[in-house]
C-alpha cells in the first residue's frame, strides 16, 4: 500500500541548502504541485545561492569557476525538461532549455587535442588502448551484481595496465574518477554513459550552456522563483532538526538554524515539508591568488556535512556521511580559473589545438605530474564579461604530487606558479613571462569534490524519502536513487522531482522523464564493443 502524506493547502515547505536541488524542488512544487511561492523558504548558509553551480568574480580581480558541469541530451532529460519552463534571462521569448539547444547546435564539441603527451605533442587517441584482460575486466564489471561492488575499489578489479590506457586517461578526466574510487559508482557510469565510449576521444556527446552554469542556469531559476514569491534566506545555517517519533515514524518538528549570527528555531507542523541537501562537493573550498596558494582545507565549519552527521545519529535510515567526508586526501582535487586581459594566449591555443573556444571540451596532459586538464569555453563565459577579456578554467586530479616545471605539489602553489606549469605542459614556457603580464590565475582547493565516489555501503546514502519519514526528504548527490549517477546536475534535479511527486502523489498524473539506458539499444552496444576492441 502506497504511503499517503499529509500535505494540503496550508503546507509550508522548507529547503535546507540553496543549490540546484533545492531550486529544482521549488520549481516542481510551484509548477506541478501548485504550491504558492510564498509558502516556500530556502535556507542557505552562504550569501549567494547556486551551490556547486557557480560563476563569480569580475574582470578586474579575476573570475572564478570552481568546476564546470557538462550537459548531455540523452542523459540529462529531467533537468532539460525542467529548464523548458524557465524563461531565459537574455531572451524572454525563449526558455533556458531552448537557449541551451540553440547554443549547442551552433557550438558543436569535437576535440582535436584530447590528450597531450610529455613532449607537448597532441596524441592519437583513435584507439582506447585496451588489451584483452582490460576488456574482460570491463565486461565482468558491467555484468557484476551491484550490491557486491559497494565496498570495492576500481583498482581491485583492473590490472595496472588499465590505468595507463587512453580509455582511462579520457574517462577519468571526463568524470573525475580515481583508481581508489568506488567500483559501484564506476559500474553505474559505465552503464549510464556506455554510448560515450565511441566518442570519448572527441567528447562529441558533450553539450554546454551559453555561459557558466551560474549565469545560464542558476540565475534564471532564481529570478523565476523570486517572481513567484519564493523566499531565499541567505546567511542562514541549519545546524540540526528535531523529530517526533511515533510507531516507527519520524516527523520533523523544528529546524535549528543560525541566521545572521543569531540562533533561531523554526517550528514545523506535521503537514509541513522539509527538504535537506545532505553534503556538498564544494563545501569548505578555499581560494588563492596569483601570489598566494589556496589555504589548506580543513573540516572546520563544514555546515552541510555537520548537519548530516547530526541527522544520522537519529536513525540509520538517514544514512552515514562518514565514508564521504572523512578522507580528504582521497576526495580532494584542485581547480584554477584563468582571466586573460590579452587575446594572445587563446589565439595560440586555437592554433595549437585546432579547436575554437567552446569546441574542444577537455584537453588533458596525461603525463603531467599533477594530471592536469583545461577547458576553454566559448567567449564570453560570463554575462558581464568585457569583450577584451577571456576566461578558461582547468583542474588537476593529483594536486598532491610535484609538478614537472614547478617542483612542488599544486596544493602549495600560487596562481602564477600554476599558470607557469600550464605553459610548460603546452610547450610555451618561452612565452609565459609575456602572458603573465595580462593574466590572473586563481587556484581553488575543493576537499570533498569527489566525495560521492568514495567506497561505501549501499545504505550509506539515504533514500530520497526514508521509509520512516513522514515529512522529510533528502536531495542532491549523496542520496540513493537506482541507476542514476551522482556528480551530475541531473541527479540533483531527479532527487527533487522524486521527492515532490511522492509527497504530493503526482506519479500517476505527472511523468518523470525516463533515465537513459543505452545498454538496451543494440546499436549503442555494438558501438561500445567496437570502441573497446579498437
Amino acid at each position: 500500500m502506497t504511503k499517503k502524506y499529509k500535505v494540503n493547502e496550508n503546507t509550508k515547505v522548507y529547503f535546507v541548502g540553496g543549490g540546484l536541488a533545492s531550486m529544482a524542488g521549488a520549481i516542481f512544487l510551484t509548477r506541478d504541485a501548485r504550491v504558492k511561492g510564498e509558502d516556500i523558504t530556502i535556507f542557505e548558509e552562504l550569501n549567494i545561492d547556486g551551490g556547486s553551480c557557480d560563476g563569480s568574480g569580475n574582470a578586474e580581480d579575476g573570475y572564478m569557476i570552481r568546476g564546470g558541469r557538462m550537459i548531455n541530451y540523452e542523459h540529462y532529460t529531467a533537468i532539460l525538461d525542467m529548464l523548458n519552463s524557465i524563461p531565459s534571462l537574455t531572451d524572454s521569448q525563449t526558455t533556458v532549455r531552448d537557449e541551451i539547444y540553440k547554443f549547442s547546435n551552433e557550438t558543436k564539441t569535437c576535440s582535436h587535442a584530447r590528450l597531450i603527451g610529455e613532449d607537448h605533442n597532441i596524441l592519437d587517441v583513435s584507439s582506447l588502448g585496451l588489451n584483452n584482460d582490460d576488456r574482460v575486466s570491463m565486461v565482468k564489471l558491467l555484468l557484476a551484481d551491484e550490491d557486491k561492488l559497494a565496498p570495492v575499489r576500481i583498482d581491485q578489479l583492473f590490472s595496472p595496465h588499465f590505468f595507463e590506457t587512453n580509455f582511462w586517461y579520457m574517462w577519468a578526466t571526463t568524470f573525475a574518477f580515481q583508481p581508489w574510487h568506488s567500483a559501484f559508482e564506476f559500474k553505474r557510469y559505465a552503464h549510464a554513459f556506455i554510448n560515450e565510449m565511441p566518442r570519448i576521444n572527441t567528447l562529441a556527446g558533450v553539450h554546454r550552456t551559453p555561459y557558466n552554469q551560474y549565469d545560464s542556469i542558476i540565475l534564471p531559476i532564481q529570478k523565476h522563483l523570486e517572481k513567484l514569491g519564493v523566499k531565499f534566506q541567505n546567511a542562514s545555517k541549519v545546524v540540526d532538526i528535531d523529530f517526533k517519533e511515533e510507531n516507527g515514524e519520524m516527523t520533523t518538528k523544528a529546524i535549528h538554524l543560525i541566521r545572521n549570527n543569531k540562533e533561531e528555531i523554526i517550528s514545523v507542523n506535521d503537514n509541513d515539508l522539509v527538504f535537506v541537501t545532505n553534503g556538498s562537493m564544494t563545501e569548505n573550498a578555499t581560494i588563492g591568488t596569483m601570489d598566494k596558494p589556496a589555504p589548506a582545507p580543513t573540516k572546520e565549519g563544514n555546515g552541510c556535512w555537520a548537519l548530516w552527521e547530526n541527522l544520522a545519529k537519529k536513525t540509520p535510515e538517514f544514512g552515514n556521511p562518514t565514508p564521504f567526508c572523512n578522507n580528504i586526501p582521497e576526495s580532494v582535487w584542485q581547480s584554477f580559473t584563468v582571466t586573460l586581459k590579452d587575446k594572445k594566449f587563446l589565439k595560440k591555443y586555437v592554433e595549437y589545438s585546432s579547436n575554437k573556444p567552446g569546441t574542444g571540451a577537455l584537453m588533458t596532459f596525461k603525463d603531467s605530474g599533477w594530471f592536469m586538464s583545461i577547458v576553454v569555453p566559448k567567449q564570453p563565459h560570463y554575462i558581464n564579461q568585457p569583450e577584451d577579456v577571456e576566461v578558461f578554467w582547468g583542474y588537476a586530479l593529483h594536486p598532491e604530487k610535484p609538478g614537472d616545471y614547478i617542483k612542488k605539489p599544486m596544493l602549495e602553489c600560487t596562481g602564477e606558479e600554476i599558470f607557469m606549469e600550464l605553459c610548460y605542459q603546452l610547450g610555451w614556457i618561452d612565452e609565459a613571462s609575456e602572458f603573465l603580464k595580462t593574466t590572473i590565475c586563481l587556484p581553488c582547493i575543493m576537499p570533498y569534490i569527489t566525495a560521492h565516489f568514495m567506497t561505501r555501503n549501499k545504505t550509506d546514502r539515504p533514500l530520497v524519502i526514508p521509509k520512516c519519514s513522514t515529512n522529510l526528504a533528502f536531495l542532491g548527490q549523496y542520496v540513493e536513487l537506482p541507476d542514476v549517477v551522482s556528480f551530475t546536475i541531473e541527479m540533483s534535479v531527479r532527487t527533487a522531482q522524486e521527492a515532490v511527486y511522492t509527497f504530493y502523489d503526482l506519479h500517476d498524473t505527472k511523468i518523470i522523464p525516463p533515465f537513459y539506458k543505452g545498454e538496451t539499444d543494440l546499436k549503442v552496444l555494438l558501438g561500445a564493443a567496437a570502441a573497446m576492441m579498437s
